[in-house]
């Protein structure tokens, strides 16, 4: 309610991942059971099929096909994994993304076709994926072309804070031309 306050006929839509959590509640986009670094990237890419066609789907059913660039990827924890590797590999020239608590594992090499804004959050007290994470992931995709705004919460363990989305709402206002409310 808050982010339709500020960003006006903006259409928000939430999607779960597709599989039930390993660990329980919620759900994942793909399994962290035994999940390493050197795995990693090969379950981020098993996962593009499920993800791509689901965005892909919403991008359509919300009349934004050919207007990718009115749209958004807002992601937490694997979901901020998944829309990262959408736009480091090209498959998603969106206009911007905002990333909570997560971090960049795409497999290599990285392809972007079109360099957006990216706002990533993260707390220094997450103890699933560390916030270094978010600045080693600010790091390479400035290197890559983005416009990457960072910020670190002291305190914030896994989750998103008030303050986090609050700053990722005037991030969109300005990126999508809104007026602050």
């Amino acid at each position: 309610e808050e982010w339709a306050g500020t960003l006006g006929d903006a259409v928000f839509v939430s999607p779960d991942a597709p599989e039930p959590s390993s660990f329980g509640a919620g759900y994942q986009w793909f399994s962290v059971a035994g999940v390493t670094p050197e795995n990693r990237g090969a379950r981020i890419a098993a996962a593009r099929p499920g993800f791509d066609a689901l965005i892909n789907g919403i991008i359509a059913d919300n009349g934004f096909a050919g207007r990718l660039d009115r749209v958004a990827l807002v992601g937490f924890s694997q979901g901020t994994i998944m829309a990262l590797d959408a736009i480091a590999n090209g498959r998603f020239g969106v206009g911007a993304v905002v990333g909570f608590s997560g971090r960049l594992s795409s497999p290599e090499p990285l392809s972007p076709s079109t360099k957006m804004p990216v706002f990533l959050v993260h707390g220094t007290a997450d103890d699933v994926i560390p916030s270094w994470e978010s600045e080693q992931a600010a790091d390479t995709l400035a290197k890559h072309g983005f416009d990457v705004e960072t910020s670190i919460e002291p305190g914030l363990g896994h989750t998103i804070s008030g303050a986090g989305a609050g700053r990722a709402v005037e991030f969109l206002a300005k990126v999508f031309g809104y007026e602050a409310l």
